[in-house]
């Protein structure tokens, strides 16, 4: 904000201190008498009158100098390092904004604001916050004494109307072949993973994947911050973990969800993203009959998803042995599906894995689908664990061929 922004700011908000209840429409009524009168004296064109108006309205309505960040749908990442450097990622490609906040504490208003949404607290001394806005976009916080230079901000946006498969392969993220053939196992009920490194789609991915679940199922969604948007299916349970906060309410955990999402009669379960000791609730959940059940995981492989998911259950039970791990993974783990970024920055499905059995001590992991050296998405092998697609394909009358 320019110095003239700074003084109508300070301006509106002491007339907001004296007033309750406000609605937006008595805000920007306020903001165009001051506009024009600043306009009049300062002789400003229409075009910075209009400038100023938007930047008053967004400082105490909105997110400030983010508003427009957040109001361009092609923005996917926005990263707010301290109050005077604040990144974008537009179309794979990140870039340094040429708008900053006037101090860090308007910065620290900003994020105050989001965690009030949420019902989340973030001080010094609760730091590190997760939220996330009305628009369903996730956002990490970090403040003092953590982050050195100041409050950090991430948030990460989600398109307003989800994106199915068909979207999907447009953009060239996988082929038709390998959509039709993630359809059948929807379908069928196979347990699904679906991992990657940061930023590949992941959540976009498994929401696209929902499209395929039959709706006459119920369904029940577990996540750190709700952003799965589940459209078809209408017996549909979501449910949100919850931090500890200073009012005295008790954390609960994914793993305290999961424990009692299996008391209400789920046909499917679906985690928007195991990152601990729930790792070992969810196998548990995939060995107890409830069959279809489909999460996101951080992982740089199909081989380190198996490795991954066997830290993750330690961190739950020191104790239990890796073989007995290993074998609860092929035992309730069906279908690995691994996303990542090309040299571009576009996000692709990289490989279709099948687990088949244990050979020993180790997971057997078949490769279905995966990109040639000239990054082409090809299918290499049939899959062997058929029974599911069989009865599927029996239910509607025909005879599934590999």
């Amino acid at each position: 904000m320019n110095n003239l922004s700074v003084e109508l700011r300070r301006q509106l908000l002491d007339k907001l201190d004296s007033c309750t209840d406000v609605s937006d429409d008595q805000i920007l009524s306020m903001i165009d008498e001051m506009v024009l009168e600043a306009g009049k004296t300062k002789d400003l064109p229409l075009a910075e009158m209009e400038d100023l108006r938007r930047s008053l309205f967004c400082s105490v309505r909105r997110l400030d100098v983010l508003q427009d960040l957040l109001d361009d749908p092609e923005i996917t990442e926005i990263m707010v390092n301290g109050y005077r450097h604040i990144f974008y990622e537009k179309h794979g490609k990140i870039r340094e904004w040429d708008h900053c906040f006037e101090s860090k504490m308007r910065l620290e208003d900003v994020i105050q604001q989001i965690a009030g949404w949420c019902n989340r607290v973030v001080n010094e001394q609760r730091p590190i916050a997760d939220a996330r806005l009305p628009d369903g976009s996730r956002v990490n916080i970090v403040m003092d004494p953590v982050a050195i230079d100041g409050p950090v901000v991430t948030i990460r946006r989600f398109p307003e109307e989800p994106i199915r498969m068909e979207d999907l392969v447009r953009l060239g993220s996988l082929t038709v072949e390998a959509a039709d053939f993630l359809k059948d196992l929807v379908e069928a009920r196979y347990a699904i993973l679906v991992g990657g490194g940061t930023s590949t789609g992941k959540t976009t991915f498994l929401n696209a994947l929902t499209a395929y679940i039959p709706e006459s199922e119920r369904v029940l969604t577990i996540e750190d911050n709700a952003e799965l948007q589940i459209q078809r299916v209408r017996n549909l349970v979501r449910m949100e973990a919850r931090s500890a906060n200073l009012e005295d309410a008790h954390e609960i955990t994914i793993r305290d969800l999961i424990k009692t999402a299996l008391r209400m009669r789920p046909d499917r379960l679906l985690i928007g993203e195991i990152r601990g000791a729930e790792a070992e609730d969810l196998l548990t959940s995939l060995n107890t009959g409830h069959d279809g059940g489909m999460c996101s995981l951080h992982s740089n492989n199909v081989r380190d998803s198996i490795g991954r998911i066997e830290v993750m259950v330690l961190m739950s039970n020191e104790e239990l042995p890796i073989p007995v791990i290993r074998r609860q993974i092929a035992s309730g783990v069906e279908i690995l599906v691994h996303l990542s970024r090309d040299a571009a920055g576009a996000r692709q499905l990289s490989e279709i894995a099948e687990i088949t059995g244990m050979d020993g001590n180790e997971v057997q992991i078949r490769t279905l689908f995966a990109r040639d050296q000239e990054g082409v998405l090809r299918k290499k092998n049939t899959l062997t664990r058929t029974g599911k697609l069989e009865k599927l394909y029996e239910r509607k009358g025909g005879k599934y061929q590999r």
